[in-house]
């Protein structure tokens, strides 16, 4: 029967591997080790920027840690969505971090770097063939809204990863993907169960979290031709049928029909079995639909303006009482100021958050709800430039600091917890595309590079 191993060790690359786990994985015997290392769960400022959210050290003691376990062993290493974002700097980043970790060892071998980051004459193109189809709850788009993104990515499927390690390649470091793609890929490439490869890579690309506990960080998955078992590498954390089934509902619209670039994987037939270990579980049941298109979903961010922001504690009791009504009052008083400066009403705009209030639930609050006994309130401007952003904000200053709740009252004062107040926050960025566009093959949108360390 046809099996892969693969290593899981953590569900984000930069994260922190846990050394004594992903030693337990290594002595199973993987056939790879495959590692997710992106998401769009940070918001729109990683891929506009095209930036990562871990730093350059913590990127390369998890790459260290994979690569000479790797090569020790003799299989390869895949990563996807490298540095947050997957664009093509990130991509030579992590390649960069993996040359000198190959050099300070003293090792030779073969690294693929696969770009799947897009030009925006590039989209248009495929825009102009109707080939662009926006996906649930997308913002709407028009030809020019290509040119607005700083960065533009398309998610690479298993097929990219298959090629680059047949081409020879120790190391494949992917661009943006879908996070299960690149741990699919070898199960895929060995002739496994496709739904298997698939189903089994979604329940672990995000490592320990489809156990009972996180904390251990990584699994160990088995695929064949039959199904996949998925089994923890803590001593003490336990998988379970409930663990596992449940992170299909993760980041899906329909835990029964999950879509790849190459088609979906159903799950409603699936069945999930306890093993005698108590610890590890077995799936099968899960089938595969071909896609009638191949396709790859797009990202792409922007800058929309920049911001400045500040903060200001508030315990005066009438306020507390109402701070709706206090946030209607300060707004309307400040903005009426701001339009007689000469300051264009379209240029800027501003929104107060109460933390302690409803800052994050927002909407009415029940009747009843007893008043807070602080809040800490947020002022955030934002603006087609810095410096107007911070001249808004710079207005509302004293205003912050001692605007009342009823304006035929004598000034209170309040508590500015920082000092400048109002902090500039740079650009402030936006998804403007949550598409996907259809392929003539896997690789039309797709770039390879390859790096021979000697």
């Amino acid at each position: 029967m046809n099996t892969c191993k693969i290593l899981m060790p953590i569900g984000s690359m930069g994260a922190g591997f846990n050394p004594e786990t992903f030693a337990a994985g290594m002595a199973l015997g993987p056939d790879v080790i495959a590692v997710d290392a992106g998401s769009t769960d940070s918001g729109p400022g990683y891929l506009a920027n095209g930036m990562c959210k871990y730093t350059r050290a913590m990127l390369k003691s998890d790459l260290s840690i994979a690569v000479l376990a790797a090569k020790k062993a003799g299989i390869p290493f895949f990563v996807g969505s490298c540095g947050t974002c997957g664009t093509d700097n990130m991509v030579d980043l992590c390649a960069e971090l993996v040359e000198e970790i190959y050099k300070e060892n003293g090792l030779t071998g073969k690294i693929a770097k696969i770009y799947s980051q897009q030009t925006a004459d590039i989209i248009k193109k495929k825009w102009d063939e109707g080939k662009i189809r926006a996906l649930d709850g997308a913002p709407g788009v028009c030809r020019e809204t290509f040119d607005e993104c700083t960065n533009i990515v398309a998610l690479l499927g298993a097929e990219p990863f298959i090629k680059a390690w047949q081409n020879g390649a120790d190391v494949v470091l992917g661009g943006r993907a879908t996070d299960t793609a690149n741990i699919a890929a070898m199960a895929v490439y060995k002739g496994c169960n496709t739904a298997a490869a698939w189903h089994g890579a979604k329940t672990v690309e995000c490592g320990a979290q489809c156990t009972d506990t996180s904390e251990d960080k990584g699994v160990f998955l088995t695929v064949d031709e039959e199904g996949f078992t998925v089994t923890p590498l803590g001593e003490k954390t336990r998988c379970t049928p409930y663990t596992i089934s449940a992170h299909l509902l993760y980041e899906t619209s329909d835990p029964t029909r999950l879509t790849e670039p190459s088609g979906s994987f159903l799950t409603k037939d699936a069945v999930y079995t306890q093993l005698p270990d108590g610890r590890s579980v077995r799936v099968i049941g899960s089938t595969f639909e071909p896609a009638a298109k191949y396709t790859m979903k797009l990202e792409g961010a922007g800058i929309v303006g920049y911001q400045n922001i500040s903060l200001v504690g508030i315990t005066n009791r009438k306020v507390l009482a109402d701070p709706e009504t206090w946030i209607k009052n300060i707004s309307a008083y400040v903005d009426k100021f701001i339009r007689k400066v000469g300051i264009d009403p379209g240029d800027y705009s501003f929104n107060f958050k109460a933390y302690g209030y409803n800052a994050v639930i927002e909407g009415p609050v029940p009747v009843g709800t007893p008043p807070p006994r602080e809040i800490g309130m947020l002022l955030t401007v934002t603006a087609k430039t810095q410096e107007l952003a911070t001249q808004i904000a710079k207005i509302f200053n004293p205003y912050l600091l001692h605007f009342p709740a009823d304006l035929n009252e004598d000034l209170p004062s309040f508590a500015f917890p920082f000092s400048p107040v109002d902090i500039p926050r740079g650009a402030t960025c936006e998804f403007k595309l949550l598409h996907v566009v259809e392929c003539d093959d896997p690789f039309e949108l797709v770039r390879f590079e390859y790096v021979e360390i000697e």
